[in-house]
C-alpha cells in the first residue's frame, strides 16, 4: 500500500466529542504517517529537505544504543518517508551546518537546533535535576568539573573514554556501573549545556564547546523565560501528537508535572489548545485549533519501540487498544513476543508485531517472530511482506528470512519465499 494524499477532511469543532477512530487518524496524520509520498519508489528517494522537515515536525527523535536492527534514531524517518540516506541525518546532526543537536529532550534525543534556547531552563537546573552521580560530582568535586571543561576547551572534540583513561584514580563504584568520576563530570557538563556533542565515533560521543558546534544564531538567541520556553515545548508536542492528554504533552519533553499542567491550562485559556474529550479516554484531551480529521489514513509502516507514536505505552493502548511492552530486558524464556518487537501500522490500526534482527553477516533481515492482532485484516501478511522487503533494501540486506515463531509466520514465509 503506497501512501496517498488524504481526502479533504472535516475540522474538529471545539465542543465535539472525538471518536476513538477519529483520534487514531488525527494522531497518525499529525505524526507524519500516510503523507503524500510514495515510500516504495526507489527512483524517488526522500530528499534532505523532506528529512529535515519531518524531523522538525516530530520535534524530537530519541537516541538509543540498541543496534539489533538499526540505531533507534534512524528508524522514525524510515517509517514515515521510506528508504532515505542515513548519511543525511548524520550530516544534519553531527556536521556543519548543524541542523539538529543532541540533548535530553525525551530521553537522549536529536532536536532541531532552534529548540536549544527552549531547553536552557533545564540546563540551568542541572544541579537539582541531573542524575545522582552527576550531581554528586558537581557538588563534591568542582575542581574535577573545571578540569574536564578545560580539557574539552583545549582538546575538544574529545571522548569520555579518553578522559576516563587519563583520570589518575578512577572510581568505579555505585550505581553508574563502570563510569568514573570523569565520565560523570562530562555528563554533568553535557546536561548543563556547557558542552555538547560535536559528533559520534561509532556510537561514542565526542564532546566540544557549544559555541564551536551550534550555529551562531542559536547561541546568540535570547533565552526565553522558563514559562515561555515550556509553553513552546507544549505547542511542539501538541502539533506532533495531534490529540493528546496533559500527561501525553508533558511526557513528550519530560516536563515537570506542575509546570506542564500550568502551561497546558494557559494555552487553553489563550485559545491555543482546544479542550475536548475522546471516546473511551478517562482524561481530558487537547487539540490544536482547527485540527482536521482525515477521512482515511493510508499508512503502512513498521514502528520502532522508541518512536513517538508508541513510546508512551498508556497512550498506545488508548489510541490503538494495543498492549505493547519492550522485552529487551526480560529473560529470554519469559518473553512473549520477542526481543526487539516492532508494531506494524496499517491504515489506522496496529495490526501485527514482528521481532526483527538485521543479520549483516548473512545479509538477511530476520523475522524471528510474527504475530497478528485479533482484528488484523486479510491483507496484513501481504502488506507486511512488502514493508519488510522495503526495510531490507534500505538496510542493504539481500533477503527477508522468516522463522517459525508466531501465528503470522506461516503466511508471511510463503510471501517472502
Amino acid at each position: 500500500m503506497s501512501a496517498k494524499s488524504l481526502a479533504p477532511a472535516p475540522r474538529v469543532a471545539s465542543a465535539a466529542v472525538v471518536s476513538a477512530a477519529q483520534a487514531r487518524r488525527i494522531a497518525i496524520a499529525a505524526q507524519g504517517f500516510g503523507s503524500p509520498v510514495d515510500r516504495d519508489d526507489p527512483a524517488q528517494p526522500p530528499t534532505a529537505r523532506a528529512m529535515l522537515a519531518m524531523a522538525t515536525r516530530l520535534g524530537v527523535i530519541q537516541i538509543d544504543s540498541v543496534n539489533v536492527l538499526a540505531r533507534a534514531h534512524y528508524l522514525p524517518l524510515f517509517s514515515r518517508l521510506g528508504p532515505y540516506d542515513t548519511d543525511r541525518l548524520d550530516q544534519a546532526s553531527w556536521r556543519a551546518p548543524r541542523r539538529l543537536f543532541e540533548y535530553w529532550g525525551h530521553e537522549a534525543s536529536l532536536l532541531p537546533v532552534e529548540t536549544q534556547p527552549l531547553l536552557r531552563w533545564r540546563m540551568a537546573r542541572a544541579r537539582d535535576e541531573a542524575w545522582g552521580g552527576m550531581r554528586r560530582v558537581a557538588a563534591e568535586q568542582p575542581e574535577l568539573l573545571a578540569q574536564v571543561l578545560t580539557d574539552v576547551r583545549e582538546r575538544g572534540p574529545i571522548s569520555a573514554s579518553r578522559l576516563v583513561a587519563e583520570e589518575s584514580r578512577p572510581k568505579r563504584t555505585g550505581p553508574w556501573w563502570d563510569w568514573s568520576d570523569a565520565k560523570r563530570a562530562i555528563e554533568f557538563l553535557f546536561w548543563s549545556g556547557q558542552v555538547t556533542s560535536a559528533r559520534r565515533r561509532g556510537f561514542e560521543r565526542l564532546y566540544d564547546l557549544p559555541e564551536r558546534v551550534l550555529p551562531r544564531a542559536v547561541m546568540e538567541a535570547p533565552t526565553p523565560s522558563e514559562a515561555d520556553a515550556q509553553r513552546e515545548l507544549v505547542r511542539i508536542a501538541a502539533r506532533a501528537f495531534g490529540i493528546a492528554t496533559e500527561r501525553d504533552l508533558r511526557d513528550y519533553f519530560r516536563l515537570p508535572v506542575a509546570a506542564a499542567r500550568a502551561r497546558v491550562a494557559e494555552l487553553v485559556e489563550s485559545g491555543e489548545l482546544v479542550a475536548t474529550s475522546v471516546e473511551g479516554w478517562r482524561s481530558a484531551a487537547y487539540l490544536w485549533p482547527g485540527t482536521r480529521i482525515p477521512r482515511r489514513t493510508h499508512a503502512r509502516a513498521l514502528v520502532a519501540p522508541f518512536d513517538p507514536l508508541v513510546w508512551e505505552r498508556d497512550r498506545t493502548r488508548r489510541l490503538f487498544d494495543f498492549a505493547y511492552r519492550l522485552e529487551i530486558y526480560v529473560p529470554a524464556p519469559k518473553r512473549v513476543h520477542g526481543y526487539y518487537v516492532l508494531p506494524f501500522l496499517l491504515g489506522d490500526r496496529l495490526v501485527a508485531r514482528v521481532d526483527l534482527k538485521a543479520d549483516r553477516a548473512t545479509g538477511a533481515l530476520l523475522v524471528q517472530a510474527a504475530w497478528a492482532e485479533e482484528q488484523a485484516p486479510a491483507q496484513t501478511a501481504a502488506e507486511l511482506a512488502a514493508e519488510l522487503a522495503l526495510m531490507a533494501r534500505w538496510l542493504g540486506l539481500e533477503r527477508v528470512e522468516v522463522r517459525d515463531r508466531g501465528d503470522l509466520a506461516p503466511a508471511l514465509r510463503q510471501l517472502v519465499g
